[in-house]
């Protein structure tokens, strides 16, 4: 009798375990009963029932999944050929749905690929690069280096008139949310964002983009090389200029200078000759005498001579 009972205790413990099912606040579960949907959709948190082995709990995620799109090469409306790499945000909203027609994430995936690429190539070729990637016709706040103010102000209006938003970018991931969702729809899902991650040119355009925007680096540095070479000259010719300017100055100076203090000895020498003329002349003479008489030179001079008159007063 008590083996009967621990027997039939173990049978309901194992029942009660193997229909007993925990559903947390990130999933939601479809119960289904031999391949075909029983009851409503568990979209709530808590510990549900079922009946063992003939029902089963299919979990689904509740909360916003990721998908990330395969890069593509599109041709824009003006037959620029561009590299587009989109991500999107989704949701399951109708588990049964989902169940009866996807059946699994890998095969939501699948069909998100299908509809969301559809989508975004149709958009792309149906409008200009400019539209895919600008928002608005906001001024832009960069410039561009090197070029004068009139050139940027004529650049400025060229550019207003050739690259005018129509649309944008947020305009264009909106239409291929409206275009994708229906198609969504009967697949329980909800698409909540489309985002283009990346937008590229073609390895082709590129290489032309990359190179004209060499030539114009290449341009500008031209540009900058030549205003620091004539900046150069004419900070050389400044000083060069200022060089002679100094050295004429200091020259004008100098011979001021000289002139005064020449001036100063001949009025000195002249008040002190003016004092005493005969001692004046009694030295000067003295100092001839000492330069032009020595032992190697030999004079012949007359006894009238200027040159030994005060030889002869003094004998």
């Amino acid at each position: 009798m008590k083996s009967n009972l621990a027997v039939f205790i173990v049978v309901a413990i194992v029942l009660i375990a193997s229909s007993a099912y925990v559903v947390d606040e990130r999933e939601q579960v479809v119960v289904t009963q031999f391949g075909k949907v029983v009851g409503e959709p568990k979209t709530n948190s808590g510990l549900y029932f079922r009946v063992p082995f003939i029902q089963n709990a299919n979990y689904f995620p509740k909360n916003i999944l990721q998908w990330d799109g395969d890069q593509g090469q599109i041709p824009t409306l003006d037959k620029t050929y561009i590299w587009v790499d989109t991500f999107a945000r989704w949701k399951i909203v109708d588990p049964v749905k989902f169940f009866q027609t996807v059946n699994n994430i890998n095969s939501a995936l699948a069909r998100l690929d299908d509809i969301i690429d559809s989508a975004t190539r149709n958009m792309i070729t149906s409008n200009s690069l400019i539209e895919a990637v600008r928002v608005s016709n906001r001024k832009l706040d960069t410039f561009e280096i090197g070029m004068d103010v009139s050139d940027m102000l004529k650049d400025e209006k060229r550019s207003e008139d050739t690259y005018k938003v129509n649309k944008g970018r947020r305009e264009i991931t909106k239409v291929i949310i409206d275009k994708s969702q229906p198609k969504l729809t009967p697949f329980g899902i909800l698409l909540v964002d489309v985002k283009i991650k990346r937008i590229n040119y073609v390895e082709q355009v590129r290489q032309s983009v990359y190179g004209r925007m060499i030539a114009e680096r290449k341009q500008i540095a031209e540009k900058f090389r030549s205003e620091g070479k004539g900046e150069a000259s004419k900070i050389v010719g400044d000083k060069e200029r200022d060089l002679k300017k100094i050295t004429s100055e200091a020259f004008r100076i100098a011979q001021e200078i000289k002139g005064k203090a020449d001036a100063e000895a001949t009025k000195i020498y002249a008040e002190a000759y003016m004092a005493d003329p005969e001692l004046y002349a009694f030295v000067k003479t003295l100092e001839t005498y000492n330069q032009i008489f020595d032992d190697k030179s030999t004079f012949i001079l007359s006894t009238d001579s200027e040159l030994l008159k005060y030889l002869k007063a003094y004998k």
